[in-house]
């Protein structure tokens, strides 16, 4: 393949999730803001969960709110169904992350959620399947197609949830007055602790 050939794809690529990130950022609505309040009601953990692709945005989802003032743990969707459930404590609020809301894991973990009695948010591309279905709350991220050429690697689709991640981060931070001093408390190593 020529070397313009492959730069062509590349920017395809870029430019195709640049799309689906202005959709999503159109597509926003009271959702989100509701999402932000419930998060700022009380001094509540997030327990932020997924599978896949998925379940490793949720990670780095976990790490960014962590570093910004807002206490967060990862509980992998598969694990959480042995044992790792246990880590949910009253008043925590779990974020699901997925795609489709369809897989077999979200599917079986979702009513034991429901059963505990936490407040459930869904970042989910179907509003209609069942984990946007089950939620309290649905933080929608509408996409028409992967990046991938045959429609099916995580592409695109991860780069919303990154993005809406990124969003919840921020408000919640703006929400707080979260200063650069506040961050410094949470980051005292590497390039960025020695700037601040």
């Amino acid at each position: 393949m020529q070397s313009n050939d492959l730069i062509k794809h590349a920017r395809n690529t870029i430019l195709l999730e640049s799309e689906a990130l202005l959709k999503m950022s159109e597509s926003l609505d009271s959702s989100f803001s509701e999402v932000v309040e419930l998060i700022l009601k009380g001094n509540n953990r997030l327990i932020v969960t997924g599978i896949g692709k998925s379940g490793i945005i949720a990670q780095k989802w976990v790490a960014t709110f962590n570093s910004t003032g807002q206490p967060s743990l990862f509980m992998h969707a598969a694990d959480a169904i042995h044992g790792d459930l246990g880590m949910v404590q009253k008043g925590d609020i779990v974020i699901c992350n997925s795609k489709s809301g369809e897989s077999p894991e979200i599917r079986f973990l979702v009513p034991l959620i429901q059963r505990m009695g936490n407040k459930l948010i869904a970042v989910c591309a179907n509003a209609n399947g069942f984990l946007s279905q089950s939620s309290d709350f649905q933080l929608l991220t509408p996409m028409d197609k992967e990046a991938c050429p045959n429609n099916l690697a995580p592409t695109t689709s991860t780069t919303l949830q990154l993005a809406m991640g990124d969003a919840l981060a921020v408000a919640l931070m703006q929400a707080r007055s979260f200063s650069s001093t506040d961050f410094a408390k949470y980051h005292p190593g590497g390039a960025l602790g020695k700037k601040l």
